[in-house]
């Protein structure tokens, strides 16, 4: 069985808008390493609308010859979107028919590797409700955003996670390695 192992960016506000913005003077080796190793263990990427659409834009105009931009281009995409058809699907992408919750379970069972998400929001929201996320690499940036959408905002009920671990980094970022409780 599949992992689903979300890696999202946080400011220490809770802010996770435009991490572009605010997250890039705390990249570094120790930052790449960490972000190679989640990429390197997953075999597929699981993205909501948006940030497939975001990424779609930007990844297949890198430049190849670099490992981690190789890597992300080449993998399956699973899109969870009520807006895109199939016929949107480009950067070896698949959109999630039916149920999210029902098509993420499904693809939990298929086998393969780990199977990463990046991005949040109302997806985000549905994996935790329904408890499909395996693990949680929450990365805590030294920085104040002061606004910006925060990480779960409008999450109806209270969800419990546990700390499996943390990675602390010289740049100061701090990755909570969580799961469901």
């Amino acid at each position: 069985m599949r992992k689903i192992i979300e890696s999202t960016f946080v400011t220490l506000d809770g802010a996770i808008a435009e991490p572009h913005k605010w997250s890039a003077p705390y990249w570094d080796a120790e930052h790449a390493a960490y972000a190679a190793k989640l990429l390197f263990a997953a075999d597929a990427l699981l993205l909501g609308r948006e940030t497939y659409q975001n990424f779609a834009q930007v990844w297949p105009t890198r430049p190849s010859g670099d490992e981690y931009t190789d890597r992300i281009n080449a993998m399956p995409k699973y899109v969870a979107s009520t807006t895109l058809a199939q016929s949107d699907a480009i950067w070896n992408a698949t959109i999630l028919q039916g149920d999210t919750a029902d098509a993420v379970r499904a693809l939990k069972k298929q086998d393969g590797g780990d199977v990463l998400k990046f991005g949040t929001g109302s997806l985000s929201r549905t994996l935790l409700a329904h408890k499909l996320v395996d693990e949680y690499h929450l990365w805590v940036f030294p920085v104040v955003a002061g606004a910006g959408t925060r990480l779960f905002d409008g999450q109806p009920d209270v969800a419990h996670l546990r700390l499996l671990g943390t990675t602390t980094l010289a740049s100061g970022i701090v990755i909570h390695r969580l799961a469901p409780r």
